[in-house]
């Protein structure tokens, strides 16, 4: 009964369920949670049938070219089923990554990696299938899987998700400075991006490439964002001046205050300063003999909390991002992942679940700033912050490899 329970057959019947259940959520949930694929997604598609222009090549777009993939794949099934195309889509990109991740079944060993990723996207919600984010979440877990065994193969897939939303490039980075395979995961990583730049500029490309990295530089301070939790506090009390408002131009409900405008310019410098400040401590931990594979771990998981914390938009999909490096530190850590790993595993578990709180179920309220649900955010948020200072704290204590002995990744 055990081994039944605990096998392939089992996993394969959790699979199933909860994208089933994750679907008919994203359909049937309030907030619309599927509302980017059926009004944004679909919309991009049926302008470019019916214009010929393309978003990011012949105009601007927010994301990064190569996002066009999944977001025309999904109209071979027509626009009517554009929404459950997309479902199934995402579905077989996860089916993919947890066949990587547990090598088809025959490593048992990482079943249980599985099952709490499966774990996490069920607590996560209908939002862990409803935003592109579910690509690239897809492509970093199979990537976590093969990085150390498959460099190359590793690489490409961390770089091709970079071009679709760019937090992939954080565990890339994270990699290259980490282990001892780097230059072989920087040639794998530089041939996807210039096969994309070549691909791109084929179609008719050119400056509109790279317009997702100034599409986004107008924007405010989005509710969810970790940097706006003290406005959410003073328009949940009624503080003079401060207001929740919708944004036309960006689609998304923003902090109106006196000041945002200043902390949200601010925060595009402090995350890159974060992010670099992370993989230099990472390269002198490297240089003191400490366990490739424990700093690639902390790197990672700290460098994609970076983005998160120190991001002025909070979307509820950037949680799903988090899957990856703990995935990843379960993976490399090996014997003593679960042991060494906990703490990660713990409060990332406890951030997916409070973000399917706050959006989808209660997201109406916290737009009204109830305290019901701006409490729940403070503490959504202040998980991702503990999670980042154990990260860092966790990287600057790496010591040489004589004394981490026992790891087996």
């Amino acid at each position: 009964m055990r081994r039944a329970l605990t096998g392939p057959i089992a996993l394969i019947a959790g699979f199933v369920a909860v994208h089933a259940w994750l679907g008919w959520l994203a359909l049937a949930a309030p907030g619309w949670p599927l509302g980017d694929v059926q009004f944004v997604y679909a919309f991009w598609v049926q302008q470019a049938l019916d214009t010929g222009r393309i978003v990011g090549i012949d105009t601007a777009w927010v994301y990064p070219p190569l996002a066009l993939v999944p977001v025309f794949l999904p109209a071979i099934g027509g626009m009517d089923a554009y929404p459950s195309t997309w479902l199934t889509m995402i579905a077989i990109l996860d089916a993919v990554a947890v066949g990587v991740l547990t090598g088809w079944g025959t490593r048992r060993d990482r079943l249980p990696i599985a099952w709490w990723w499966l774990g996490f996207l069920l607590l996560l919600g209908p939002i862990a299938v409803g935003r592109i984010d579910a690509v690239t979440v897809a492509l970093g877990v199979a990537a976590a899987a093969t990085i150390l065994t498959r460099p190359a193969v590793a690489a490409a897939l961390l770089a091709a998700g970079a071009w679709i939303k760019v937090w992939p490039a954080a565990v890339l980075a994270s990699a290259v400075v980490a282990l001892r395979s780097r230059l072989l995961l920087l040639a794998s990583g530089v041939v996807v991006i210039l096969a994309v730049l070549v691909t791109g500029l084929l179609l008719g490309g050119s400056l509109s490439l790279f317009s997702f990295v100034t599409e986004q530089t107008g924007r405010g301070l989005q509710v969810e964002a970790v940097v706006a939790t003290p406005w959410m506090w003073a328009a949940m009390l009624g503080v003079p001046g401060v207001e929740i408002a919708y944004s036309t131009e960006i689609l998304t409900f923003q902090i109106a205050a006196p000041g945002t405008e200043a902390i949200a310019a601010a925060t595009t410098p402090a995350l890159a300063i974060a992010v670099a400040a992370i993989l230099i401590i990472a390269a002198f931990a490297v240089r003191r003999g400490a366990p490739p594979e424990r700093v690639l771990a902390s790197a990672a998981l700290a460098a994609t909390l970076a983005l998160i914390v120190c991001n002025k938009v909070g979307s509820p999909q950037f949680s799903s991002w988090l899957a990856v490096p703990i995935v990843l530190g379960l993976v490399v850590l090996g014997d003593q992942g679960w042991r060494s790993w906990r703490a990660p595993v713990v409060l990332a578990t406890v951030i997916a679940a409070l973000t399917q709180l706050i959006y989808p179920f209660l997201y109406d309220w916290l737009l009204a700033a109830d305290p019901l649900a701006v409490g729940l955010l403070t503490f959504r948020n202040a998980a991702s912050v503990a999670l980042l200072v154990w990260a860092i704290v966790d990287l600057v204590r790496q010591r040489p490899a004589a004394a981490h002995e026992g790891i087996n990744p």
